[in-house]
């Protein structure tokens, strides 16, 4: 998720899961292979043009749409946001969303297919919280939990709960939305994150 460059800033990674934190070395790491019914959540941001699309949002929107192309139906999309980088840096203000997709494809052929979107739009991985043209993250696939590994999806993603760019649009989308190792609701998760992530809403959908 945001944000990925060498910045002399301390890391918000610290925060991942402070109020919730996940214990994953009891998880088998392997493939994910139980489909289920319930929804599946991904986050998306950027903070840098894109050539053809334009700004941040509408190649957020081109991204979806791609994504759809993929197997990622899009159900509904969360009000956009424009947050601070975090951590706390000089770079553009990111734009953020949550989306609810629907989608035959198993938890970690989904991601490939994510990844496949942000090469698309020209993601280039160089150093940690870097400024981007874009970002998707697999939040939540219909409540599993998996430990990940190399192609592996980590479910739930485990920097969500202390993200304020994530809780917010979720609880927009989600509002009895529960995390599914902690069991801690939507609400409680929002209430308990720091002050110092700025953020705010720039538009209903």
């Amino acid at each position: 998720m945001q944000q990925e460059d060498g910045n002399p800033h301390r890391s918000c990674d610290a925060l991942s899961l402070w109020y919730y934190p996940i214990d994953y070395n009891w998880l088998k790491v392997g493939a994910v292979t139980k489909l289920g019914r319930r929804r599946v959540y991904i986050a998306l941001g950027g903070n840098l043009p894109h050539p053809r699309f334009g700004p941040p949002m509408a190649t957020l929107e081109a991204a979806l749409g791609e994504l759809e192309r993929r197997g990622g139906r899009l159900e509904r999309l969360s009000p956009w946001y424009s947050s601070a980088p975090v951590p706390a840096s000089d770079q553009p203000w990111f734009v953020n969303a949550v989306a609810e997709i629907s989608t035959d494809l198993l938890a970690d052929t989904l991601l490939a297919q994510m990844h496949a979107v942000e090469e698309a739009f020209g993601r280039v991985r160089s150093v940690t919280n870097a400024a981007r043209r874009i970002d998707l993250d697999l939040l939540d696939f219909r409540g599993q939990i998996a430990a990940g590994g190399p192609g592996r999806a980590t479910l739930p993603h485990p920097r969500l709960a202390g993200r304020a760019f994530v809780l917010r649009p979720l609880a927009d989308l989600a509002p009895h939305w529960r995390h599914p190792v902690s069991g801690a609701a939507i609400g409680a998760l929002v209430a308990a994150l720091p002050p110092d992530q700025l953020i705010k809403k720039l538009q209903e959908t």
